[in-house]
C-alpha cells in the first residue's frame, strides 16, 4: 500500500512543472504548457480520495519529466520571439510606470 503524497509534495510537484514550463523558448508551447499545467491542477484542487490522488501524483511527475525534455529539446533551436511576446513586455513596463 502506498502512502499519500503530502500537500508539500503536490505543491513542489506543481511549482515545478510551472518552472519547467518556462523553458520552452516558443511562446505557445511555454504558454501551452503553462496553462496545461495550471488548468489540471486547479480541476482536481478538492480529490480526498488517497488512491487517486497518488494516481494524480504519479501522472504529474512523469508529465514534469517530459516537459523538462521537451523543454530542453526546444531550447536547443533558435525561433524568434512573436509580436504577442514584446507586447506582454511592453504591457508589463507601462503597469510598473516605466517608459
Amino acid at each position: 500500500m502506498s502512502v499519500t503524497p503530502s500537500r508539500t509534495q503536490v505543491l513542489q510537484i506543481y511549482r515545478s512543472l510551472l518552472k519547467a514550463s518556462k523553458n520552452f523558448s516558443n511562446y505557445n508551447f511555454r504558454d501551452y504548457a503553462y496553462r496545461k499545467t495550471r488548468d489540471s491542477f486547479h480541476q482536481h484542487k478538492n480529490e480526498t480520495r488517497p488512491d487517486k490522488i497518488t494516481e494524480l501524483v504519479k501522472k504529474a511527475e512523469h508529465e514534469l519529466n517530459v516537459v523538462k525534455r521537451q523543454g530542453y529539446l526546444n531550447s536547443l533551436y533558435a525561433v524568434d520571439r512573436l509580436i504577442v511576446e514584446d507586447l506582454e513586455g511592453k504591457e508589463a513596463t507601462r503597469v510598473r510606470g516605466e517608459n
